[in-house]
């Protein structure tokens, strides 16, 4: 189930949120979320939903290990157990095909190829549950002694399947005491809308363009680079739309996720871009890999790269996503030890082209799994044998021209600064026209679910 779906909107999350308030009892409110999340979880892949309660499990005992042996050998013992048990997990279903693909590509073996069906956000809840554990182990977070609370934790449905990812510490209280005001519902809804329309309106407009474009037979340098726009909105407004979704979820049930993205497409450079960028990914590889390899004190170069190759593989067991994750490790160790100077003198709109055609460059290596596809691509967007443009490319590029618009508008952080002003300024009038900007974007939202095909959500897979 996803959020942008009409079952989810109109059946789902209303039933929910009927049940889950009918007491305000806190453990009733945490047993109708847990299986909610469950049912949710379950209603695309069932099988899945019994590697989810043993994840949870298998990190609630060894938080409770750690609690009671700490500064002993069995936290140790404990910690390695969480490690082992979850990134084994993690590798047998994520990685085991490219991994034994790879050693039958180099050592001319043929060794079976196990195909497993990827379970949805294993990525996400794995590394929720590794953080819980390392947090415990450091003595960040105390031992959650309720499994309930902990199932909860792990298996909320808000964020799920898609991130962001949440810090146990983060909501830890939360976890045993919230409450839900009209005001919460009414931020809580709001986001959801805004989310929602990111998702709908742009994203899968330009998602659908771009997929097309990818896929002409004769792309032309304007179809190319047209096709790479329209990709870098839709991966931008569908991650952070649905980011979006699941705070103003999360805040309907008494839950305060953190921002997970800070318009990125403003940055003047690459390094303040990551900054931006997932926000919660990049500071989980920082806290729980760059940091424990020595940072920047030793090893400095070598810990980036790390830290971007295993970015890469994470969102994917694919050799175009190791080029993705080792292209941006490149690029900010030259930034860092050669540009951060000279990109700080330079005006600001230069620096902004130099950021996008580099986060541009990027997606192209994101988009294509395939490498001799990349390659044609990247041919054809720096002309090599490739027409300029032609009739259908020019037609393209017209019949998207208002998706581009739209999102590099949306993309800006001027409307939600201009938002605030009006809020501070015209509070009465405010009140008049937000819910009707709301009530309208949601309309127009399943006005185009409704005759939408093209939906998907793209870190469903990651």
């Amino acid at each position: 189930m996803v959020f942008s779906s009409l079952i989810f909107i109109c059946f789902f999350l209303p039933i929910v949120l009927i049940t889950y308030n009918i007491s305000k009892n806190i453990t009733y409110k945490n047993i109708v979320l847990v299986i909610a999340s469950l049912i949710f979880y379950a209603w695309g892949e069932p099988v899945w939903v019994v590697l989810l309660i043993i994840s949870s499990l298998v990190d609630y005992i060894n938080g409770l290990i750690i609690g009671k042996f700490r500064g002993k050998i069995g936290a140790k013992l404990a910690l390695c157990a969480s490690l082992v048990i979850n990134l084994g997990i993690l590798c047998m279903f994520k990685y085991s095909g490219f991994i034994v693909s790879n050693i039958n590509a180099v050592s001319g073996l043929n060794l079976h190829i196990r195909e497993f069906s990827l379970p949805i956000g294993i990525s996400f809840y794995t590394f929720q549950t590794l953080s819980y554990t390392i947090d415990v182990y450091k003595d960040r977070v105390g031992v959650q002694t309720s499994f309930l609370r902990f199932l909860t934790y792990v298996s909320m449905f808000p964020q799920l399947v898609a991130g962001p990812i949440v810090r146990y510490k983060d909501i830890s209280t939360e976890l045993r005491k919230r409450s839900v005001g009209a005001k919460d519902y009414a931020d809580g809804a709001r986001r959801f809308v805004c989310g929602l329309s990111k998702k709908v309106i742009i994203a899968n407009s330009a998602g659908e363009g771009a997929q097309a474009l990818f896929s002409a037979i004769h792309p032309t340098v304007l179809s190319s680079w047209l096709g790479v726009a329209l990709y870098t909105l839709q991966i931008y407004f569908d991650f952070s739309g649905y980011s979006d979704m699941a705070i103003g979820l999360g805040r309907m049930f008494g839950f305060h996720f953190k921002e997970n993205f800070e318009h990125p497409y403003v940055s003047r450079n690459i390094t303040e871009f990551w900054r931006r960028w997932h926000i919660s990914l990049s500071s989980f590889f920082r806290d729980y890999v760059y940091i424990p390899l020595g940072g920047n004190r030793k090893h400095h170069i070598l810990n980036i790269m790390i830290v971007w190759a295993l970015t890469g593989l994470w969102h994917g067991a694919s050799w175009n996503f190791v080029l993705w994750g080792l292209f941006y490790g490149i690029v900010l160790i030259i930034e860092k030890k050669f540009l951060k100077g000279i990109l700080q003198k330079i005006p600001f709109p230069i620096c902004h082209i130099y950021t996008m055609f580099i986060v541009c460059m990027g997606w192209t290596l994101f988009y294509f799994t395939d490498l001799g596809e990349l390659y044609s691509c990247i041919r054809s967007m720096f002309g090599i044998n490739t027409s300029m443009y032609d009739l259908v490319s020019v037609s393209n590029l017209c019949k998207y021209a208002w998706v581009l618009i739209l999102g590099f508008f949306a993309g800006l952080p001027w409307g939600k600064m201009l938002y605030r002003h009006f809020i501070d300024t015209r509070p009465v009038l405010a009140s008049i026209v937000e819910p009707v900007v709301i009530i309208s974007g949601f309309a127009i939202c399943i006005i185009m679910l409704v005759g939408q095909s093209y939906n998907p959500f793209l870190y469903f897979r990651f």
